[in-house]
Parts: C-alpha cells; structure tokens; sequence
C-alpha cells in the first residue's frame, strides 16, 4: 500500500480493532485488543491507567500496533510509534464518545463516551514513526 492508501485503510468502515503491543517491566511482550480512531495522522484509544497496557504505557511510551482486514484477499497495516498520554476529562469525553460511535454505531456513542471517560482512563495518541503496510496478499 502506498501511504494514502494505508491511512484509508486504517479509517476505512467497518472499524476494525487494532492489536496493540506494549512491554512489561520484566520485559515480556503484552498484545491486547484496542478500538481506536485518526485524528489527522496520529492514532488515538482509551485504555484503563491500571490495566497492563496503561502501566506499560506510562512506564514506556514505545507501541507496535497491527490492524488486519481478516477477509481475503486479506492485509493489514503494521505501526511502530511512541505514545502521547493524557488525563483531560473533556479530550477523554471527546475521543471515548468517537470511539464508541466508530465501533458501536452512532446512536451508541454518547452512551459508550460517558462510560469510558471516566478517571482512571487514558486518552492515548500514537505518532507512528514507521508504517508497514501489505494489501491483498491472498492474490
């Protein structure tokens, strides 16, 4: 994929969750699911400050994530990038309630916004610093 195709897919519909890797302070790898959306070229998601991920992610800001379209002719973008972390209620209000509309439909979004921005959670943008990109791998 050249890069406006590989930013389409990542916005492409239906919302497709990312896979997000982090590391552990022992050092093991932890992946773990995560609904996400653009905000220009950066990747944003919410994530609980006490799950493994926020902890790894406070601790170190280095991410991979990988979204796959599961379908053939099947592809998928691969990102390396550092996180940006934030607390702000309104900006966690704000990106909760798009996520939740993106994943779960719009008549669903202010319901899933109030649910998950609540403190605790973190608001994580993702600048990618590399972008990895294959589609239709199956032809």
């Amino acid at each position: 994929m050249n890069d406006e195709e590989t930013w389409a897919f990542l916005a492409s519909s239906p919302a497709r969750p990312a896979v997000l890797a982090t590391t552990r302070s022992n050092g093991r790898p932890h992946a773990a699911p995560v609904w996400y959306a653009l905000d220009g070229h950066t990747i944003v998601f919410t994530t609980g400050r006490e799950t493994v991920k926020g902890r790894a992610l406070l601790r170190d800001p280095r991410v991979a994530m990988c979204i796959d379209d599961d379908a053939p002719p099947f592809s998928f973008v691969a990102v390396e990038g550092m996180a940006e972390i934030s607390e702000n209620p309104a900006e966690l209000l704000r990106w909760a309630t798009i996520l939740g509309g993106r994943y779960m439909g719009a008549d669903q979004a202010e319901r899933f916004g109030v649910r998950n921005a609540v403190p605790g959670e973190l608001l994580v943008h993702v600048r990618p610093s590399r972008l990895t990109a294959f589609k239709d791998l199956a032809d």
